[in-house]
C-alpha cells in the first residue's frame, strides 16, 4: 500500500515506456523531463454515486467508472442510496454483480446503516461486513440517537467504520440552498448550518463514548470544522471529507440553475475560508467529490425544483489544482495527500500498479458535453481549468487514455 506522498523525482521516459514497464511510481509524485507532465498514484474517492442498481438512467457502473478513470481515479466507494438499498446480503449482491461485470476500476460499495435507509431499524450489518467498505445511510442522516448508538456499537464489533451524512431533518424547513445572503436577496428557502453541525456534535459524543471508527461526509460549515478539530484534539477516532465546490465557491456565486443545487449546499465565504483552513491544518483529511449524477430533466428546474446533486469526478483534480495549488493555498503534495494518500490510509484501500499521468499545463474550458459521465450538471461549466488527464492505469491495465 502507498504510505506517503511528497516524494518528487524526474523521469525521462515516455508515457508508452511507463505503460510497458509497469508502475515504479506508485508512492511518488513524478515529473517527466518535459516538466508539464506528472505521474501521480491513482486517485481514491470515498464518496460517489453510480446509481446502479435502480437508477441506470442517471448513471451506470460502466459510465461512472469510466468517468472516474478519466478523472484520474482508480478506486472509488459507492454510496447505498440505490434500489434495492444494499441493506442485506441479497440486495448487496446485485451491486457486486454489476461491479464485477461492468466496472473498469476498483469499486468498493457501502452497506446501508438502516433497512431501506429509512432510519427505523438496523440493516443486516454483520452479514454484509465482509463485502462492504463501511456503513452509511448517505443522503439521509440517522435521526434516532439510540439507533445511531446501536449502529456504532455493532460497527465497532465488526471492525467497520460508520460514515455519516449528518443532517437534522427537523431543521431543514423545506430549504434547498444555504440560508445566507443569496437566499435572502432572491427569496429562496435556506438550509441552516446547524442542520449539519448539530448532528455532527451528537455523533461525536457517541463516538467518544463508544470508541468506534467514524467518518463525516461532505462537511460544509465552519462549525463542523471546529467541532471535528476539537474532537481530534481530544483523541476521538474521527476523519472527515469536503468537496472541491465547497472550497472554491460561496453562496453569492450561485445562479438559479440546477447545477448549483447540492446537499449540503454551497455556503458562505466565511464557511469556505474555514474549510480551507481545515485542509491546511489537517482537520479535513480528504477531498471527495460526492459525484451525484441526475438526468437533464431532473436538473432543469432551477434551484427550487431540481434534484440535489452535481457531478465532479472528472473536474476534481483540475479544479483543485487551478484554484488551490496554483494560487499557493496548498502544495501539490498536499493535494495528492487529500486525493489519494489519506483516503487510502483511512479506508484501507491499497494502491498497487495504479497511477495516472497528467499534463499540468493543458488549459481547457469545462464542457459537460465532453464528460464520460451521464450526468452533466456542474457548477464549473464554462470555467477554464488547468490540468488534463492523459492516462490512467489500474492494476497495470490502461483504463483511460486521451
Amino acid at each position: 500500500m502507498m504510505s506517503t506522498a511528497g516524494k518528487m523525482k524526474s523521469v525521462g521516459c515516455s508515457v508508452d515506456a511507463i505503460i510497458s514497464s509497469g508502475s515504479p511510481f506508485a508512492e511518488d509524485i513524478c515529473f517527466f523531463n518535459a516538466p508539464e507532465y506528472a505521474v501521480f498514484p491513482g486517485f481514491c474517492d470515498v464518496h460517489v454515486h453510480f446509481r446502479e442498481p435502480g437508477f441506470s438512467y442517471k448513471e451506470t457502473m460502466e459510465t461512472g467508472s469510466k468517468a472516474s478513470a478519466r478523472g484520474g481515479y482508480t478506486d472509488v466507494c459507492t454510496m447505498p442510496n440505490l434500489n434495492p438499498v444494499p441493506d442485506c446480503r441479497e440486495h448487496l449482491q446485485q451491486q457486486l454483480d454489476l461491479i464485477r461485470e461492468n466496472a473498469v476500476i476498483h469499486v468498493y460499495p457501502y452497506g446501508a446503516i438502516t433497512v431501506g435507509e429509512n432510519g427505523e431499524e438496523l440493516a443486516e450489518l454483520e452479514e454484509m461486513a465482509s463485502q462492504v467498505i463501511a456503513f452509511s445511510d448517505d443522503g439521509r442522516g440517522v435521526q434516532s440517537d439510540e439507533l445511531m448508538r446501536k449502529a456504532m456499537e455493532k460497527a465497532k464489533s465488526l471492525n467497520k467504520m460508520v460514515v455519516a451524512h449528518c443532517e437534522v431533518n427537523a431543521l431543514l424547513n423545506g430549504g434547498y440552498i444555504h440560508d445566507g445572503e443569496y437566499a435572502k436577496l432572491h427569496g429562496h428557502k435556506g438550509i441552516c448550518s446547524e442542520s449539519e453541525y448539530g448532528q455532527i456534535a451528537r455523533d461525536l459524543k457517541l463516538v467518544e463514548e463508544i470508541g468506534c471508527k467514524y467518518h463525516v461526509c461532505h462537511i460544509s460549515t465552519k462549525e463542523s470544522v471546529e467541532l471535528i478539530r476539537q474532537a481530534k484534539a481530544r483523541g476521538v477516532d474521527v476523519t472527515c471529507e469536503t468537496a472541491p465546490h465547497y472550497l472554491i465557491l460561496n453562496d453569492m456565486q450561485l445562479q438559479d440553475e440546477g447545477r448549483f443545487r447540492m446537499n449540503p449546499p454551497i455556503r458562505s465565504e466565511e464557511d469556505r475560508l474555514a474549510l480551507i483552513r481545515g485542509i491546511q491544518d489537517g482537520t479535513i483529511d480528504m477531498i471527495a467529490t460526492d459525484h451525484a449524477p441526475h438526468s437533464a430533466e431532473e436538473k432543469s428546474k432551477g434551484l427550487a425544483g431540481s434534484s440535489f446533486g452535481i457531478v465532479g469526478i472528472e473536474t476534481a483534480f483540475p479544479a483543485m489544482y487551478t484554484h488551490m495549488v496554483l494560487p499557493g493555498i496548498i502544495t501539490l503534495e498536499k493535494l495528492i495527500e487529500l486525493l489519494t494518500v489519506n483516503p487510502r490510509k483511512r479506508f484501507g484501500i491499497p494502491c498497487e500498479d495504479s497511477y495516472t499521468v497528467w499534463n499540468l499545463e493543458k488549459e481547457a474550458k469545462v464542457d459537460p458535453n465532453e464528460f464520460l459521465s451521464m450526468g452533466k450538471a456542474t457548477p464549473f461549466e464554462g470555467w477554464v481549468l488547468k490540468g488534463e488527464c492523459v492516462l490512467t492505469v489500474c492494476d497495470g491495465k490502461v483504463v483511460y487514455r486521451k
